[in-house]
């Protein structure tokens, strides 16, 4: 691209929302203007903005204040352009064509799984794409760590925290469901630092009936056991259903409540009463915590550079304390689960 040309660059923010995803705008925004001289445009709700080329103006003034607000001021969604059609033009053609008409040269793309996996697609047809990425599930490859992580495990540990009161209280089993369709991480680490007596995770099939050992005995001590699960976790040899059937336009099932599921089997095996808490969305909300406002920053001002660069196809990632640029294809490869060290440790340490 000749340097003499201005370039214009676009902005998403697709999947699940997550605290410090304006962090990111912000830094990309404010560096690219003020150091790269960039112009910029901000697509609304994920892909839908290229693809119905449905923008918003996205200069200093408008990213003024954002840091420490949650959520998106783009907006999000999980639209896959590689599932949209329309007359005599597929999705791909229908985004080149807006990008071209709107004088976009760039996008930088902040997403998980489906939103990078989308990027990577895109950049292997022609459209230059920079990679943020983005989930609090941290099970993104190729990065140590992603912003949003941190912010969902406080308010994890936080709610466990007040849990074990209550539960002590009222001599209840109390059952914890977080964030994590294939991934533990949020419940292992909420788990750990909130003192739960036992944690489930996708990535080991569990038997209820070892849960409900576990249980007994915690109320043996005289003490409430408190258990978190990751809502993909699921128990071993049990025809239980936990899906509702119903699939996302990238094709995932939505989970079906493995927590209440819990504390029914619970109540029935051990005669312990025992309650459900669903954090769900509460995690994913509300203001970033230090070192998620820092990590995301840090990735925008890397996604700028690496704009400026035009190091297309590329993805920051954190290793150790550094901010590197890897092929977005890497980020997206396979998923960063818990390794069986990790788990195996922890259940020494509640079994």
């Amino acid at each position: 691209m000749d340097r003499l040309c201005l370039m214009r660059v676009g902005v998403l923010t697709g999947g699940g929302d997550c605290p410090g995803l304006n962090a990111v705008i912000r830094a990309v925004v404010r560096r690219g203007i003020q150091e790269f001289g960039l112009e910029f445009v901000g697509f609304r709700d994920g892909w839908r903005g290229p693809l119905e080329a449905d923008t918003v103006p996205l200069d200093v003034h408008a990213v003024r204040g954002i840091l420490p607000r949650g959520g998106t001021i783009l907006g999000s969604s999980r639209t896959n352009p590689f599932k949209e059609g329309g007359p005599g033009r597929n999705g791909v053609e229908r985004i080149k064509d807006n990008l071209a008409g709107l004088g976009v040269d760039t996008l930088v793309a902040i997403g998980g799984e489906d939103t990078l996996g989308v990027a990577a697609r895109l950049h292997q047809q022609g459209i230059n794409v920079v990679g943020v990425p983005k989930t609090i599930d941290n099970d993104l490859s190729a990065t140590d760590y992603t912003f949003g992580f941190d912010t969902a495990v406080n308010i994890a540990m936080e709610a466990i925290d007040r849990l074990h009161t209550t539960a002590e209280s009222h001599h209840r089993a109390l059952i914890v469901e977080v964030m994590g369709r294939h991934a533990g991480w949020i419940a292992l680490h909420a788990g750990l630092a909130g003192g739960a007596n036992v944690i489930l995770i996708p990535e080991r099939p569990f038997e209820i009936d070892r849960v409900c050992a576990w249980v007994e005995h915690r109320f043996q001590t005289r003490y409430a056991p408190i258990v978190v699960v990751a809502e993909g976790a699921y128990p071993a040899n049990e025809d239980l259903s936990l899906t509702t059937g119903q699939l996302d336009a990238f094709g995932h099932v939505r989970l079906g409540g493995i927590g209440q599921l819990l504390a029914d089997e619970i109540e029935k095996r051990t005669g312990k009463e025992a309650r459900c808490t669903v954090l769900g969305h509460i995690q994913r909300g509300g203001t970033p915590t230090a070192f998620d406002r820092v990590l995301a920053t840090r990735f925008g001002l890397a996604a700028v550079s690496a704009v400026h660069d035009e190091a297309f196809g590329a993805m920051v990632a954190l290793r150790g304390t550094e901010i590197v640029r890897v092929p977005i294809s890497e980020g997206t490869r396979e998923l960063k689960l818990v390794p069986v060290e990790r788990y195996a440790e922890a259940e020494v340490f509640f079994g």
